[in-house]
């Protein structure tokens, strides 16, 4: 919590200049940037518990946290993800067909770049600080560095993407920036969340007359299709880079009840002769 997020946000502030104002900002950009209403809360209550702690020191007269508001949990985990079905989710693939950033949409969709062996490995992530801007660091844990297989439709979309942006990297000339990335601006630089969002995601979902959803939400809606068609629980965590088994299943638990029909039908079929 604290590496991850509270001090590339708030790190490069002094003590004495944590404001609520700043606590509030720090979780509504958290929930924007696609965390989960839980780990926001997670984020608060681990700064709350060390202000709380500068304020035993005498180092502050006041805890700022408690004058801002920590997202409220929702008692169903359904109203906290909002994944399409599967009518809507090939509906944006075909809105998005032929957009500049469509092997992304699709990526997001059925994966959750090697493309000889069609697969994806996770080695760094992209964090947005106060100070720094955007940078890469490592992912949280060992289990969120992984490789994912993927489908033969993301591959080859990532291949028509690689295609198109060799192209423009002609186009361009000196003007292009070499980064190295897969999916970049137009000038081949980092990828920006809220230029994604406002600029790229939310018009396509307009046009495919889909509801309005956070760009995370299509990792859900893979996870949800995918255990909604029985997919071994233990297969989707590996896919997600959960660090443990019971965090899948907290999140996707609305699902599961769809998933008993197969296995009582699977102990008819053991018991009868």
């Amino acid at each position: 919590m604290v590496r991850l997020h509270l001090v590339p946000t708030l790190g490069h502030l002094k003590l004495k200049a944590l404001t609520p104002m700043h606590v509030q900002s720090l979780n509504s950009s958290k929930l924007d940037s696609g965390l989960s209403v839980r780990t926001v809360r997670l984020v608060h209550t681990t700064l709350h518990k060390a202000i709380k702690q500068a304020v035993r020191w005498g180092l502050l007269p006041r805890n700022v946290t408690e004058a801002a508001s920590p997202p409220k949990l929702s008692t169903d985990a359904r109203k906290e993800i909002q994944p399409l079905t599967r009518e809507q989710a090939l509906v944006l693939l075909e809105t998005v067909r032929g957009d500049r950033l469509e092997a992304l949409y699709v990526l997001a969709l059925t994966a959750g770049l090697n493309l000889e062996g069609a697969t994806l490995s996770v080695r760094q992530q992209l964090t947005r600080t106060r100070k720094d801007g955007l940078c890469f660091t490592t992912p949280k844990s060992p289990r969120s560095r992984r490789s994912i297989k993927l489908t033969r439709s993301a591959v080859e979309a990532l291949k028509h993407h690689r295609a198109a942006q060799n192209e423009q990297r002609l186009r361009l000339g000196t003007l292009w920036q070499d980064s190295g990335l897969v999916f970049t601006s137009v000038k081949d630089t980092p990828l920006d969340v809220a230029n994604l969002t406002y600029g790229s995601f939310r018009p396509l979902l307009e046009r495919a007359g889909l509801p309005r959803i956070r760009f995370h939400d299509l990792r859900h809606t893979c996870v949800t299709l995918l255990l909604l068609r029985n997919v071994n629980p233990k297969i989707v965590q590996e896919m997600l880079g959960h660090a443990n088994f019971s965090e899948t299943m907290d999140t996707y638990s609305h699902v599961l009840p769809s998933m008993q029909e197969p296995a009582v039908s699977a102990m008819e079929s053991a018991l009868t002769q």
